[in-house]
């Protein structure tokens, strides 16, 4: 193939990826006329309910770190994963009249929408970061970098999720409802309300098999220079999974592709 053929190909994906991105942002913004407040109002909903349960027992939850903060990261990071990994599995369904153009494929709708959903989680975090700063809460991480880490792994694996659950909820639709479904108890074995160290040891080597855990834990341990976290704590192993499922919905995509844009 010519270098010629390389950049038109890559010319074409890219042009691909901008109009899916427009029309995707579009969709997720309009689809009623408070979808954007919704989308700030679902975190911030659950992190002032968290804080008011757990106001009370405070020094418990929190080994070195201010509840408010502690709670924003949990609540952020699972719902960045679970809303990537769940819309990612309805973006083929989404934007089936679309796969008639040759140039677009199902995976490109659901890097896309792992794209958007980074971009407005983002935005949502600045947003309640914010509102915490103007309360005067110390929003400041210790270790930024090791946060950005954390939270790009809980997106590569919140994307390897929605690439592999695309094609599964594609060919068997009966088993996407009971993937939503399983997020409801994955919401309270992601120490998202709490910290690990603080379980005891059997439940903790239960929780520590999550690897949304891993991620949340290590965000906090790089927001909060003085918190203890759980020792075993690995990105190590939620790089693993992010990897593994990535590799398994390009391939599942690649295996499938033709019945894919035939549903």
């Amino acid at each position: 193939m010519s270098r010629a053929a390389v950049r038109s190909d890559v010319s074409i994906a890219i042009a691909v990826w901008k109009a899916l991105f427009l029309r995707e942002a579009s969709a997720r913004l309009a689809t009623g006329r408070a979808a954007w407040l919704w989308i700030l109002l679902e975190p911030a909903a659950h992190i002032i309910f968290l804080m008011v349960l757990f106001g009370v027992i405070r020094h418990q939850v929190m080994q070195g770190a201010n509840i408010e903060v502690f709670v924003l990261v949990g609540i952020w990071g699972f719902f960045l994963v679970r809303n990537i990994a769940q819309r990612g599995m309805e973006a083929i369904s989404a934007n089936q009249a679309l796969f008639s153009y040759r140039q677009v494929q199902p995976v490109d709708t659901v890097l896309v929408r792992a794209t958007v959903e980074a971009f407005l989680y983002l935005v949502v975090g600045a947003i309640l970061l914010t509102a915490l700063a103007m309360l005067d809460i110390d929003v400041r991480p210790a270790d930024p970098l090791l946060v950005m880490w954390a939270a790009f792994l809980l997106w590569a694996f919140g994307l390897g999720l929605g690439l592999t659950f695309s094609v599964v909820g594609s060919l068997l639709p009966e088993l996407g409802k009971v993937i939503r479904l399983s997020f409801t108890p994955l919401y309270f074995l992601s120490a998202v309300m709490y910290s690990v160290s603080s379980l005891p040891q059997g439940m903790r080597s239960t929780v520590l098999v999550n690897p949304i855990t891993h991620g949340l834990e290590a965000m906090r341990s790089g927001w909060f220079a003085s918190y203890r976290g759980e020792a075993h704590i690995s990105l190590g192993y939620l790089a693993f999974w992010a990897l593994a499922t990535v590799f398994l919905g390009l391939a599942l995509h690649m295996r499938y592709a033709t019945r894919l844009t035939a549903q």
